[in-house]
């Protein structure tokens, strides 16, 4: 067993070697193969006629061979039979031979006929010809499948992605799909059967594959007979639950792959190339989301919108599908130069009609931001500006309120003085009963644009908050992070193993953020379905199993314990807050105690002295429990504080 084993691997690696070291014979290579086989049938010819008949002159059997040689050499160089990929022969390959094989006998029996007007005496017998037409067409055509069979056989020992596939459903799509896989050379996967959600189905067969019935929940069948992949077509079974298949098949380690429409496909490309791998987005139980587009561009088009934090994850979603609205004139700002010279020339490629402006500058700089306004005259201003990192906001609380709340405060403040019609910000589920310095400085930052709302009377400016959790895939957020430590070879770091949090796309994220920003009437906080929380444990194992590894074998998972500032789950509303829901049953309105504008304004221009006095952050975050009372800290510095708030009370 052992001698098997090295040998098969020795025939692996040499092999592999072999295909990568050789490429595409060139043709005049090709050309010389089949001289050589035209030579071969010429001696096989010979051989045969001299088996059946005593008369066989050598001599003059090799002149004749050479003619014969002469005029297939020609046809073969008419009929280009040279000029196709062996590995890649085809029925029109076949053909191109069948042709100049054919032409060829036929230009020998034209000799044949001349030669017997002429001297009444014959070049070949016709016996000779047809032996000689039969077996010169076979062995091309043989060493071409030969060729192209032994390039298959190792190309798939070799190539690790030829596995046991089923297809998900029965229908025209599903079928298709399946045909343009059989048909694949070299093969990269062996499909086996069908998938089908009908019990009555099961005792047909598509494509002389039988037809396994799946019954929701179970995937028992899949396993039972080893099958190694799925592939789900873009159309299958309405009532299936397709994200709770997906998740079965990914914690049985069963490769999930998807694959376009049909009519998507291009010909010109291999099918397995169009297949692709599912994401871990496409893991969340959530349904997809249903948008208001009409109110929406109602909102938006011809408008001239700012962005802020534009070049960041969530901003620069938010530009790319503002563009989408048509704007009069999109103002992207951020201090991040080269993300905004890329995202600049992305919008100005995609949408050449809309004018688009890139800004560099800092929301903690009033007096630039004045210029910005006075020059542009924002209509609507998106807020995405933030800081967001929770342990390095713990440690750096001076900068957390410098952007968080200051800058936030500058961008409303001139949004009033400039009359823009809505501003929409975007804030976190962290700012619900903060643990943390930089969900209580976003908790602020709402106060104080709501506050606004309470002298409304004063301008007419619809102040909207817009509050979700974790993006997946956004900047700094835990995907990414996995991702690299997958690639790295792990171990993969998780803080604590039932931390859980509500994620979300980015495209997701953003799409809610455009429609509340056009469905608030101000003054609101808008709060996101996020469905069900994801136990981060979970996510890192379906991220390894993604991959094709497996968790705690191939990558380790590694428990570092709690951040400063991090709890185990976020919350969406507090325990006072309800909610009320709006026409989109994805976004609820929650209901948050209101403050007066001058009360926020004044805590908040304290604080603002305490943090241009100095660098004292325990006096800081001090004031900050104070404005947000339900700012408890944990795994923090700062939780001696909250201490001393309970003594004093």
């Amino acid at each position: 067993m052992k001698k098997i084993y090295f040998f098969s691997q020795l025939f692996k690696v040499f092999s592999h070697k072999l295909l990568k070291r050789f490429g595409y014979l060139p043709r005049g290579i090709v050309f010389a193969i089949d001289l050589f086989l035209l030579v071969l049938s010429c001696i096989l010819t010979g051989f045969i006629i001299y088996s059946l008949t005593s008369d066989f002159n050598f001599q003059l059997f090799i002149n004749k061979s050479l003619v014969a040689i002469s005029i297939s050499s020609f046809y073969f160089l008419l009929f280009r039979t040279y000029s196709g990929l062996i590995r890649h022969s085809t029925i029109l390959d076949a053909v191109r031979l069948l042709l100049a094989t054919s032409f060829s006998a036929a230009t020998l029996l034209s000799l044949n006929f001349i030669q017997f007007y002429t001297t009444g005496s014959v070049l070949f017998k016709i016996p000779t010809i047809l032996i000689f037409f039969i077996v010169s067409f076979t062995t091309l055509f043989f060493f071409r499948i030969t060729v192209k069979q032994a390039y298959e056989y190792i190309y798939s020992y070799n190539n690790k992605y030829v596995a046991r596939l089923a297809v998900l459903g029965t229908n025209d799509n599903s079928i298709s799909l399946g045909t343009a896989i059989l048909g694949e050379k070299p093969k990269r996967y062996n499909l086996i059967a069908f998938l089908d959600t009908k019990r009555k189905n099961q005792s047909k067969r598509i494509l002389s594959l039988p037809i396994l019935f799946l019954q929701e929940g179970n995937i028992d069948i899949l396993i039972d007979r080893k099958i190694q992949a799925v592939l789900i077509p873009s159309i299958f079974p309405a009532d299936f639950d397709i994200k709770k298949f997906m998740n079965l098949c990914v914690e049985a380690n069963i490769k999930v792959y998807v694959a376009p429409l049909i009519g998507k496909l291009d010909t010109d490309k291999p099918i397995s190339s169009q297949i692709k791998d599912i994401q871990i987005d496409d893991l969340l139980e959530r349904d997809p989301i249903e948008l208001d587009k009409k109110t929406i561009k109602k909102q938006l088009k011809g408008k001239t919108v700012l962005v802020s934090g534009a070049a960041g994850s969530i901003g620069s979603e938010i530009s790319l599908q503002i563009a989408g609205f048509k704007p009069y004139e999109l103002i992207l700002l951020d201090q991040a130069e080269s993300p905004m010279f890329e995202l600049g020339n992305r919008l100005k490629e995609l949408f050449p009609d809309i004018k688009i402006r890139c800004v560099i500058a800092d929301i903690r700089n009033y007096n630039r931001l004045h210029e910005i306004f006075e020059q542009f005259q924002p209509e609507i201003v998106y807020h995405a500006a933030a800081y967001k990192h929770v342990p390095l906001m713990e440690l750096n609380p001076y900068e957390a309120l410098f952007t968080n709340v200051f800058g936030t405060k500058n961008l409303a403040d001139l949004s009033v003085k400039f009359m823009v019609g809505r501003f929409v910000m975007v804030s976190t589920d962290k700012a619900v009963n903060p643990s943390n310095v930089m969900g209580a400085s976003k908790r602020i930052a709402e106060i104080y644009v709501q506050s606004l709302n309470t002298i409304s009377k004063d301008h007419h400016t619809k102040f909207i908050t817009t509050r979700f959790g974790n993006v997946l895939g956004s900047n700094g957020s835990v995907v990414p992070i996995f991702q690299k430590q997958i690639e790295k070879g792990g171990p993969i770091t998780i803080t604590h193993p039932d931390i859980i949090r509500y994620f979300m796309t980015i495209p997701e994220a953003c799409q809610l953020v455009l429609e509340a920003g056009a469905m608030g009437g101000g003054g609101e906080i808008f709060i996101f379905d996020m469905g069900e929380p994801v136990k981060i444990i979970d996510l890192a194992t379906k991220m390894i199993k993604l991959s094709g590894l497996e968790p705690h074998t191939d990558i380790k998972i590694k428990i570092t314990g709690l951040r400063p500032g991090e709890k185990l789950y976020e919350e969406l509303l507090n325990d006072r807050s309800t909610t009320h829901p709006t026409y989109n049953d994805k976004i609820m309105i929650a209901t948050e105690k209101h403050y007066t504008h001058d009360w926020v304004a004044s805590q908040i221009e304290e604080l603002q002295k305490i943090v241009l006095n100095g660098s004292d952050f325990t006096l800081m975050v001090y004031k900050m429990k104070e404005i947000v009372p339900e700012f408890i800290s944990q795994n923090s510095v700062y939780q001696s504080l909250d201490v001393q708030k309970s003594n004093l009370n």
